[in-house]
């Protein structure tokens, strides 16, 4: 039985993304991945929810998990991130119009494909972000398209009808692959791919592109559209969110399993050794672990001595955990 809602205190809630990973050089790695903190948190919980879907869902399992976690119900590709961003900022029109996420970005024209680079990693600054931004919004504003400057730079939100009901890919699932699978391809989108196109024309010629490829950096040369739709009726009530770590997303994108197996040694020593320490004491502890297809959330139980005795002997270890995912 799990912990009731009673409990004196919340429990302390951590989302891991990336923590298991299909791709060759993280799977690699596993069988030596030695995590003992985890080892012993997991041993003191169990599975309350098994979140399993493909892996080319466009919501990825940590972004899914994080939803439920908010009191957020929406379909696959539909999770409201850049209508919830808005009604943080009291933007107008955050409660009951439809919003996206615009994240500048470069794609990389190959021989046969397009690659989404990863945005995170372009070094965007705030007067390239502002410089684009203005040259960007009469292009927008002609599709019925509002758009908003954030405080990350390269990060805009957009309002528009075009948004609701529209499906698009976060871009954790589609960065380092083909782009064709990902990018949404019905007759509703239709007029956010011309206005990508022309995007990307805008793009080509300006002077942040020419400066940025002077410095050795990579052109922004297009940008990708997520977080879409629009708030549910009621919206949901403001809660604690849940601590989200991204220090694997890195290595797990690049398929790095040298740095992705040193970056779980430094969350097994860190946030994981915390949450043990803190289950120890008796505090409710909430882990959920993500990967590619499965979001897997680990809670406390109450065993009897007879179970508590034998769950010391029926240790999982924490590689075949996270294969699973």
């Amino acid at each position: 039985m799990s912990l009731s809602p009673g409990d004196a205190s919340p429990p302390h809630a951590l989302i891991l993304p990336f923590a298991g990973r299909l791709t060759v050089a993280c799977r690699a790695v596993l069988p030596a991945l030695q995590l003992p903190r985890l080892e012993a948190l997991l041993a003191r919980l169990a599975v309350q929810d098994d979140d399993v879907q493909d892996d080319d869902t466009l919501s990825p399992p940590h972004e899914r998990a994080l939803a439920r976690a908010l009191g957020v119900q929406a379909g696959d590709g539909m999770l409201p991130w850049a209508a919830l961003e808005a009604q943080r900022a009291d933007l107008p029109g955050a409660q009951d119009a439809a919003w996206g996420r615009v994240t500048l970005c470069h794609w990389q024209v190959g021989m046969s494909e397009v690659v989404l680079g990863d945005p995170a990693r372009m070094a965007i600054e705030s007067s390239e972000s502002d410089a684009l931004l203005a040259a960007a919004r009469p292009f927008f504003e002609e599709d019925g398209i509002a758009l908003f400057a954030t405080a990350r730079p390269g990060h805009w939100l957009a309002r528009s009808a075009l948004f609701d009901g529209l499906a698009t890919a976060s871009p954790d699932r589609a960065i380092g692959q083909p782009l064709a699978q990902w990018l949404p391809m019905s007759d509703a989108a239709r007029p956010l791919r011309r206005l990508q196109n022309e995007m990307q024309m805008l793009l080509y010629t300006t002077r942040v592109n020419d400066e940025r490829t002077a410095r050795g950096l990579l052109p922004i040369n297009s940008f990708w559209l997520s977080g879409t739709g629009r708030l549910p009726a009621p919206p949901p009530a403001p809660a604690a969110p849940p601590a989200v770590d991204g220090s694997l997303r890195d290595a797990a994108l690049q398929d790095d399993g040298e740095a992705w197996a040193q970056a779980w040694q430094a969350l097994d020593a860190g946030p994981i050794a915390d949450l043990l320490a803190r289950s120890r004491r008796g505090e409710a502890v909430i882990l959920t672990l993500c990967g590619d297809r499965v979001a897997q959330r680990w809670a406390p139980v109450r065993r009897g001595l007879v179970q508590s005795f034998l769950s010391r002997f029926a240790r999982q270890r924490p590689s075949s955990v996270l294969e699973q995912l």
